[in-house]
C-alpha cells in the first residue's frame, strides 16, 4: 500500500503496482500520479457532479462493473448526492469536490470518470449540454473532425459556445455550458435539434438516425443528454491499450488533432505548458432558447416503422451473438464467417453492427449483421445464436 497527502488529507492506495494497462505498463499507482498532476483541471469537469464509478478491478482487459451506490465503508469526507429513478429506486452517489476524493475514486479502480450533467445543489436541471460524435465503422478521422465543426456552428448560431475535445476513444466530443433552467427533456430535445440540424447542414457526413443499422457517416449522438447517462470527463483516461486521454483542445486544434497523442504520458506536459482550454468554460453559460424554437420550427422528428408488436425493421438485420464478453462475441462472428464465406466478403464495415449493452451492473455485447450488400437469394437464414446470454438471467443463460 501506499499512502498520498493531497488535499488536506491522507490518502490509502492499495495495490499500487497492480497493472492496470498490460501494454504499456501502466500501474494504478501512474494513474493516481496522473490525476494528482492534471487535478485542478480534472476536477473543473467533475466538480459537484454526482458520478457513476465504472471500476476496472482487474485491469482493462477485464470488462469493468458500474456502480452507482457509494460504496457503503467509505471516508466520512466522503460526498454523496441521492439520485432517484423511474423505477421508484434511489442511489447515493460519489461527488466530488477536491483531489483527495478524485484519488479515492481511482483507488476503487476507475479509470475514467463518468459524471451527470448537473450539480449536486439542483440534480433536476442540467448545466451542460454533451454532443458524442461515433463514427460508423469505415469512415475516416477526417470527417469526426469535420462534423464537429458543424456541430460547432450549429451551436454558435443558436447562442452556444461550444467546447472541443477528443474522447479518448473512436469518436470526438463537442460541449456547451448551458443556464440551468431546463430539465432533462428539454435538454435532451436540444441535443436532438442540434444533432437534426448538423445532419441538415452536412448530409453525407452526419446522422442523427437513432436505429444504427440506418446509420452512415457519424452518428450525432443525443440521447447522452437523458436522465442517468454520463460521459467521460474532461481529462479522463480512457481504457483503451495506449492509455489515451480524453482532451480538450481548442478549435484552432481541431482540423489537426490526433488522438493518440494524447495520453497519461503527454498530457500533463502538454497541460503544464499551454494550460487548459477549458479554464473559462463556466464562464459562458447559454440559453437553449434559440435550439427550443428550431425544434419547434423542424416539427416532431421522424419516427421508425411500427410493425405488429413493434418497430418494423427496415433492414434485412440477422442477429450473431449475445455475449457478456466481447471477445466471445466477436469469437461467435468468426465462426459465422467461416460457414458463409461468400455472405462475409460481401460485409462493409458499417453492415456489422457490434453493439455495447447495459446490463445489471456491466456492458454485454451484442453482433448482428445488416445484409443489405447481400444479394437477396443468398442472405443465409437467422440461425441459432453462436453464444446465447442472458444478461438478465442470474446464470447468464436463457435455458
Amino acid at each position: 500500500m501506499a499512502d498520498i497527502e493531497v488535499a488536506g488529507r491522507e490518502v490509502r492506495i492499495t495495490s499500487p503496482d497492480k497493472v492496470v494497462f498490460p501494454r504499456s505498463g501502466h500501474t494504478k499507482l501512474d494513474l493516481v500520479r496522473y490525476y494528482r498532476t492534471v487535478g485542478e483541471a480534472a476536477l473543473r469537469g467533475v466538480h459537484g457532479r454526482p458520478m457513476v464509478l465504472k471500476r476496472f478491478v482487474r485491469g482493462i482487459e477485464e470488462e469493468a462493473f458500474f456502480q452507482k451506490r457509494a460504496p457503503a465503508k467509505r471516508p466520512d469526507w466522503i460526498e454523496v448526492a441521492e439520485l432517484k429513478y423511474r423505477s421508484g429506486l434511489s442511489a447515493e452517489e460519489v461527488v466530488c469536490t477536491d483531489l483527495a476524493q478524485l484519488l479515492w475514486v481511482i483507488n476503487l479502480g476507475c479509470v475514467d470518470l463518468n459524471p451527470h450533467p448537473v450539480r449536486s445543489d439542483d440534480l433536476s436541471r442540467p448545466d451542460e449540454l454533451r454532443i458524442d460524435l461515433d463514427p460508423v465503422p469505415g469512415v475516416p478521422w477526417g470527417d469526426v473532425l469535420a462534423t464537429a465543426q458543424v456541430a460547432r456552428e450549429v451551436l454558435a448560431d443558436h447562442g452556444l459556445v461550444a467546447w472541443p475535445k477528443t474522447s479518448g476513444s473512436r469518436g470526438f466530443h463537442v460541449y456547451a455550458r448551458i443556464e440551468r433552467r431546463w430539465p432533462f427533456s428539454k435538454v435532451r430535445k436540444a441535443a436532438e435539434t442540434v444533432a437534426r440540424e448538423v445532419e441538415r447542414r452536412a448530409p453525407d457526413l452526419a446522422t442523427s438516425r437513432w436505429w444504427k443499422e440506418e446509420r452512415h457517416g457519424v452518428f450525432v449522438d443525443f440521447n447522452q443528454n437523458a436522465y442517468d447517462r454520463t460521459v467521460a470527463s474532461a481529462y479522463s483516461v480512457r481504457a483503451v491499450e495506449d492509455a489515451r486521454v480524453s482532451t480538450p483542445l481548442t478549435w484552432d486544434e481541431v482540423p489537426e488533432c490526433h488522438p493518440e497523442a494524447y495520453t497519461i504520458e503527454t498530457v500533463p506536459a502538454r497541460l503544464a505548458e499551454r494550460g487548459d482550454p477549458w479554464e473559462d468554460i463556466d464562464l459562458h453559460p447559454g440559453s437553449l432558447d434559440g435550439l427550443l424554437e428550431l425544434a419547434e420550427e423542424l416539427g416532431p422528428a421522424p419516427k421508425a416503422p411500427k410493425g405488429t408488436g413493434g418497430r418494423r425493421q427496415t433492414k434485412p438485420l440477422i442477429e450473431i451473438a449475445r455475449a457478456e464478453h466481447k471477445d466471445e462475441a466477436m469469437a461467435g462472428f468468426e465462426r459465422w464467417k467461416g460457414r458463409h464465406p461468400e455472405v462475409a466478403a460481401r460485409l462493409e464495415p458499417a453492415d456489422v453492427l457490434v453493439d455495447g449493452m447495459r446490463g445489471r451492473s456491466s456492458v454485454w455485447y451484442r453482433i448482428r449483421v445488416n445484409l443489405q450488400h447481400v444479394p437477396e437469394d443468398e442472405r443465409p437464414p437467422q440461425e441459432p445464436l453462436e453464444v446465447d446470454y442472458d444478461p438478465w438471467h442470474p446464470s447468464g443463460s436463457p435455458d
